[in-house]
């Protein structure tokens, strides 16, 4: 069992902390998801454009680093642990499984897009949720928002005809 020992960093109260860490880690989870598979991906992306998808799904993978971060941190700051250990990880993220090996960049650029759409559902909940707990928590899961939808939004750029 783990102890889990709440200090009062902000003005906030446990019952609020409680909340946004319900809504917030499971973004967490699912960012830190995005990263490693979009790192599988940069890795084995195959094609035509493989320079540009290559580099793209870096930078992917860097934006997805960041706002587990800041996600993370606002948790954090309200006093409760985050788990995002890779076993963590792997049992709760909600994002699909990675075509393993070498994949034509048509499929993997679709793969990584099924990654932020998973990521992005999380997030919809936490800005649904944390209205109604912490206006500024809810801040912190719309900037994480806007963010995944212009990176999906440059990858659906590459599969539109």
């Amino acid at each position: 069992m783990t102890k889990t020992n709440t200090v009062a960093t902000s003005s906030v109260s446990a019952d609020v902390a409680a909340g946004v860490a319900q809504f917030l880690s499971p973004v967490v989870l699912d960012l830190q998801a995005l990263v490693i598979n979009g790192k599988q991906a940069h890795w084995h992306v195959r094609g035509h454009n493989f320079i540009g998808i290559h580099e793209l799904f870096d930078t992917v993978v860097a934006n997805a680093q960041d706002w587990s971060d800041l996600a993370a941190e606002r948790i954090i700051a309200l006093g409760l642990p985050v788990d995002a250990r890779l076993s963590t990880v792997a049992a709760k993220a909600s994002n699909p499984e990675l075509t393993a090996g070498f994949v034509q960049s048509d499929q993997s650029i679709a793969e990584v897009i099924a990654q932020i759409d998973a990521a992005s559902a999380s997030l919809r909940i936490a800005i649904d949720e944390l209205g109604e707990i912490d206006p500024s928590s809810q801040d912190v899961a719309i900037e994480i928002a806007r963010g995944l939808d212009k990176d999906r939004w440059f990858l659906v750029a590459h599969l539109s005809k």
